[in-house]
């Protein structure tokens, strides 16, 4: 990526940002735990609270009785050991593709900073081990499916369990290894893990919360692209500019929706003379683009508010408070707030998908894209016949389009009762996660080929007699375009450009906006 390198994270007592996640998911930033003898007497009393429990033998949940429903069932204190061990290794059980090494460096910084709260009841060994996994990128193999979103991640997290404690596979130096053997090579002892460490591990929103990081900062990286994108259009088809005046957006202000218009003012010039105009009013998906946007723009905070507090929160159960010497038996594991947000963004995301689409479809067909060649093809008159441009990349842009659409219906709504009717609310939320991924990957595949259409539209543009030049930002975008894609003027196939385009995004190559 092009981002300038982050400084150092921190786990410990102070909240992480949604980019401190993201440098850390792309390897942008060092690393440290605190490590105060404050902070590490804070960790390491509510394992000697837990332990001195266990001497009454106190009656805790998943310590001294099973788990879920099997609460009711009391352990005794001779297997209270082989508890934890048999919680993630029944919990091995999920299925899918394996999340990517971004999303598991993810997950992993998401759980460290929930157990740095001090009220799981482990030992400063376990966040010791868990950081030193991020630390030297031992990545576990998260199977995606399988969490209901409370009570929390369990089983993608039983992952992450058993690996610490030598079991399952990792990815490590790029390849995949077995738990125990990168240990080995590492020098370390696998962790045995404690009365209540398992269930610390796994019992939380680990896994969507780390997915929502990811989500979050490429929908923000999203609404700028297609706020470029939305410009070159203005430019490609000779719109109207003035449909972006301040005083407009005076009338009507939300402050996404105004932060997106000056946006465009600023990418049109919009104070300098213009060419006379073809008509009063473009069509919506010109004229109402920071309408469309502003909504993800001013949708983004209250996001971020939901996700960060639920990074920066002990989502687990039950609470140990050492201080007053009590445990809290709740339901903090559950992802409601996740789910909520995810199903929001993905919302919001396909209304971009759907902005670009129809974009898109104007730049391409003669009746509305005032003066441009039939899908945009930049090939001669004597061989117009025979070419067709970026006919089918608009094919291809309404089918990623529609299955982005068709994948909003919000997942948090589908409660399922589980686990013989105790986890019988559920939240969902990893799911709605992953779903916001699928319909951003859509959604960036859309502003791909918009933003190459766009390209094109405004190389063809040029070429006319009475061509105006772009101002400094277009301009500078443009050329910057030119350096990897050339105008299409005979056809060729584009797809290794689309997917070069998509690598350009997600490394957030071009500067958009301050």
């Amino acid at each position: 990526m092009t981002m300038h390198p982050h400084k150092p994270v921190t786990f410990g007592q102070t909240p992480l940002r949604i980019e401190d996640v993201l440098a850390l998911a792309n390897r942008q930033a060092p690393t440290r735990l605190q490590d105060d003898a404050a902070f590490r007497e804070c960790i390491a009393k509510g394992a000697r609270f837990l332990d001195s429990l266990l001497d009454k033998e106190g009656v805790i949940y998943g310590v001294t009785t099973g788990y879920g429903d099997s609460c009711v069932v009391a352990v005794p204190l001779e297997h209270v050991e082989a508890l934890p061990r048999h919680l993630y290794t029944f919990h091995g059980c999920g299925l899918g593709k394996l999340l990517d090494a971004q999303a598991t460096r993810a997950v992993l910084a998401a759980r460290l900073q929930s157990l740095c709260h001090g009220v799981s009841g482990v030992r400063v060994e376990l966040l010791e081990r868990l950081h030193a996994f991020i630390a030297h990128d031992v990545l576990p193999l998260i199977p995606e499916e399988g969490s209901v979103g409370a009570s929390g991640d369990l089983t993608p997290l039983s992952y992450v369990a058993a690996t610490l404690s030598g079991e399952r596979e990792v990815m490590f130096n790029g390849e995949r290894r077995l738990a125990a053997d990168v240990h080995q090579e590492l020098g370390w002892t696998p962790l045995v893990l404690r009365p209540k460490e398992a269930l610390a591990l796994m019992n939380g929103t680990a896994v969507m919360t780390g997915l929502a990081c990811l989500a979050y900062a490429r929908a923000d990286y999203l609404l700028k692209l297609a706020t470029r994108i939305t410009a070159l259009n203005v430019v490609a088809l000779q719109g109207n500019p003035e449909h972006f005046d301040e005083r407009l957006f005076a009338a009507k202000p939300h402050p996404g929706q105004m932060q997106v218009a000056a946006w465009l003012r600023q990418d049109l010039a919009i104070d300098a003379p213009t060419a006379p105009l073809h008509r009063l009013q473009d069509r919506y998906s010109l004229r109402c683009a920071p309408h469309v946007l502003g909504v993800l723009a001013d949708s983004l905070n209250w996001l971020r508010g939901f996700i960060e507090t639920e990074l920066n929160s002990a989502n687990d159960n039950p609470i140990i408070d050492a201080e007053a010497e009590r445990v809290l038996h709740g339901g903090h594991f559950y992802g409601g707030h996740i789910a909520f947000a995810m199903d929001s963004l993905k919302t919001l995301v396909a209304n971009v998908a759907d902005l670009l689409d129809r974009q898109l479809a104007l730049l391409v067909d003669v009746r509305y894209n005032h003066g441009l060649p039939s899908n945009l093809s930049g090939s001669s008159a004597e061989r117009a016949m025979l070419n067709h441009g970026f006919k089918a990349v608009q094919i291809g842009t309404s089918a990623w389009t529609a299955e982005a659409l068709k994948n909003t219906m919000p997942a948090s709504v589908f409660s399922r009762s589980t686990e013989c009717h105790n986890q019988d609310k559920v939240s969902m939320g990893t799911i709605a996660a992953r779903d916001a991924i699928r319909v951003l990957e859509l959604t960036e595949q859309v502003a791909a080929a918009t933003l190459l259409a766009a390209h094109q539209g405004v190389w063809l543009r040029s070429r006319a007699e009475d061509a105006r030049p772009l101002a400094p930002a277009l301009a500078a975008m443009h050329a910057e375009l030119g350096k990897d894609f050339a105008p299409v003027i005979e056809d060729r196939a584009l797809e290794a450009e689309l997917r070069l385009c998509l690598a350009r995004i997600a490394q957030q190559h071009w500067r958009l906006y301050a």
